[in-house]
């Protein structure tokens, strides 16, 4: 396409108008099907402007005048004089919308090259600090700078969203590149030189705007006659950029959905600073976090050191030494904070993380804290209402079939790392809950926390079973029993039930599995798929009459029976622990499993079981000796109180002595491959800025739908 000296001068004129003026006030809100519909009506504009700014500048004179509003911005937020904020809200605004489609269309470079342009030089531009610096780096020091500087009132709210929404389309890059972030332009900027010096700072500013929950001023949120703040900036931008070229048919029709839109959004509450700031965080503490000199162009991450360093400002924190004594309790044996570290208040944070762990990004962002941050994962076992933070996590593996697998999946980590503390495992089962009217199997009046952690873990390992069908899943559940086992003390009589139902359903599953394979299988080699002919046992199956048919099944049902047997061995080992560190205060367990005695007796001759099962069959032994003892028609609480009595006269060396069930938490050698998709899927998701799908190389994503 042609540039004509024209199309020069009034692209030129557009700039000056646009920013010689001191705009409007706009009403704001950011959902994705308005930002969409903008980005439609702007995109031929960006794409002449991809195409004149080479000859005009004008993205570079837009960036100059952000740039020296900017640097005002302090002083007239303090003394609220907001014409210097709104000029500068105006021009970041069209710089991200700029910036977005330079990510979105064209490579990186492109992005740098078109930043790095500079306008004509004039009595304005002379001599000034820019044509010595990478645009790039001052704009990327002139963001975190209005974020960590410029106070939240109402009329700068606005303006630090934006500022937050231009770093995460900055760093949206990795989303339509197949390279490392390491060695992206925008990454190897923000993690070295002078942009890292505020790392520390910037993200102990988006903690605090995460943990402070903010809310949408009013003067801000819609209000009927104000109308949708998208659309009518859009407007004013449009009738500006296309003056003399006539308006777009469908302009007031995208108002009206983009005003449903927004107002859909805003009634869920969610503060839209709070949750920029943690999605922004999160970007940035997820990449480049191998800095090891065997790793191409690997970086330093300050922003994730910041993150693991933090300390409590309302206690005397610091660079200190962690030690556990023999029961695994974590003490701080120091008392000296150290002027380069991070402090925020973990009172108001721990409150905000209870308060929205149904949300995909607060439970990442408690992941990471707890598995790297020893000052957090301290002050979190130590407070005395744990319960406020472990019962939104179950609700979020309860409510299973309405969470994503990534979800359960870091819920069930953080529980497994909680399970690491001995502390926390007998903490739990000394609180008390009563009315947990979201647990919906059964009625029940009050159990300990503990009690319905094994619950809901048990329950979310019969879903994997059902649906899911994860390893790791199955895996990190009985870790986290296993660690807990040594500890379970008063289980309430449904708990002892399903962790005996639990060995029961393993149980009649195994021995389903290993009679197909071991007496209905002939042989039938397959044709280099490695299948055989199996013919389904003949006897009743759960669900329906075996029928005799043969069936080609998947040789793979021998390595199912594998994993089937080291779940099973898990379990059994779990209530061996039990039984061995706990038998006298757990009656209810010992009443569960001489109630189901008969489900063992398959094992007991079984290599891979005959180990474990002997102390179990002990106690059930033994315990039943003491009930034949006495009249055979004995109510509930008579037997009971027998095996309370017999439990006092248990000989505590009669158990056979087993390794401690202890199990750490240790993350995979390239956390990377995994975080950095699903923390730019939780940008698509819940930012509220639109994505082009079909561009996005990182993963699939369609129909709202996630691939990673």
């Amino acid at each position: 396409m042609s540039t004509s000296k024209n199309s020069l001068e009034r692209s030129t004129y557009h700039q000056t108008n646009l920013f010689g003026i001191g705009f409007y006030h706009f009403h704001l809100c950011h959902p994705s099907l308005e930002h969409r519909i903008l980005e439609e009506n702007i995109q031929p504009i960006c794409q002449q402007l991809f195409i004149n700014n080479v000859h005009t500048g004008n993205f570079g004179s837009l960036l100059h005048v952000f740039l020296i509003r900017a640097s005002e911005l302090q002083t007239s937020a303090q003394t609220e004089n907001n014409m210097f904020c709104w000029q500068s809200y105006n021009a970041l605004f069209l710089l991200r919308c700029f910036i977005k489609y330079l990510v979105e269309n064209h490579k990186e470079e492109d992005l740098v090259r078109h930043l790095e342009v500079r306008p004509p030089r004039n009595e304005a531009t002379q001599n000034n600090d820019e044509d010595f610096t990478s645009r790039l780096e001052l704009l990327m020091d002139a963001l975190p700078e209005i974020i960590i500087s410029v106070p939240i009132r109402d009329f700068t709210y606005q303006l630090h969203l934006e500022a937050v929404n231009c770093v995460l389309v900055l760093l949206s890059v990795q989303m339509f590149s197949q390279s490392q972030a390491s060695s992206l332009t925008v990454y190897r900027t923000l993690m070295m030189g002078k942009c890292s010096e505020k790392s520390s700072l910037l993200s102990k500013a988006l903690l605090e705007h995460f943990a402070a929950q903010e809310k949408l001023p009013l003067s801000l949120q819609r209000n009927g006659a104000g109308g949708s703040f998208m659309f009518g900036l859009a407007s004013e931008i449009w009738n500006i950029l296309t003056w003399g070229m006539g308006q777009h048919a469908d302009s007031g029709r995208s108002g009206e959905l983009g005003v449903a839109a927004a107002q859909n959004a805003w009634s869920k509450g969610i503060p839209p600073l709070a949750s920029q700031s943690l999605l922004l965080l999160l970007c940035l503490v997820n990449h480049c976090t191998v800095n090891s000199s065997a790793v191409p162009n690997g970086l330093h991450n300050p922003y994730r050191a910041a993150l693991f360093s933090l300390v409590d400002s309302s206690s005397s924190q610091g660079d200190c030494v962690i030690e556990r004594n023999e029961e695994n309790h974590a003490k701080i044996l120091s008392s000296k904070k150290s002027n380069s570290q991070t402090a925020v208040y973990f009172e108001s944070l721990y409150n905000t993380l209870c308060s929205t762990l149904s949300d995909d990004q607060t439970t990442l962002l408690l992941y990471l804290l707890i598995h790297r941050n020893p000052h957090f994962r301290t002050y979190l076992m130590a407070r005395s209402d744990i319960e406020g933070l472990v019962v939104p996590i179950l609700k979020t593996l309860y409510n299973a079939p309405d969470s994503n697998s990534h979800h359960i999946y870091m819920s069930l980590i953080i529980l497994l790392i909680l399970s690491e503390d001995d502390l926390f495992n007998k903490t739990v089962h000394e609180t008390k809950l009563k009315g947990v009217v979201w647990y919906t199997e059964r009625s029940i009046s009050e159990i300990s926390l503990g009690g319905l952690l094994v619950l809901v873990v048990i329950r979310t390992i019969q879903y994997n079973m059902l649906k899911m069908r994860d390893k790791y899943l199955h895996t990190n559940c009985l870790a986290a029993l296993a660690n807990m086992s040594g500890q379970f003390r008063s289980l309430h009589p449904y708990v002892s039930q399903r962790l005996v139902s639990l060995f029961e359903t393993l149980a009649k599953k195994h021995i389903r599995l290993a009679s197909m394979i071991k007496h209905q299988m002939k042989t039938k080699a397959g044709e280099g798929n490695g299948s055989v002919a199996l013919q389904m046992p003949e006897e009743e199956e759960e669900g329906g009459g075996g029928d005799g048919k043969n069936e080609i099944i998947s040789t793979d049902m021998v390595q199912d029976l594998n994993v089937l047997e080291e779940v099973l061995r898990m379990v059994l080992e779990i209530l061996n622990c039990s039984l061995t560190t706990q038998l006298p205060h757990n009656p209810n367990l010992v009443y569960a499993l001489l109630y189901k005695r008969e489900i063992f007796e398959p094992f007991r001759n079984q290599p891979a079981f005959q180990d474990v099962i002997q102390n179990i069959e002990a106690v059930i032994f033994y315990f039943s000796n003491k009930l034949e003892q006495l009249s055979t028609d004995l109510s509930v609480d008579e037997v009971l109180e027998t095996i309370q009595k017999g439990a006092t006269l248990w000989p505590k060396d009669r158990l056979k002595k087993f390794p401690d069930l202890k199990f750490k938490y240790v993350e995979e050698d390239q956390p990377e491959d995994f975080f950095i998709p699903y923390v730019w899927s939780l940008v698509c998701q819940s930012s509220g800025l639109h994505w082009d799908p079909s561009k996005i190389k990182l993963f699939a994503l369609e129909n709202g739908t996630v691939t990673v």
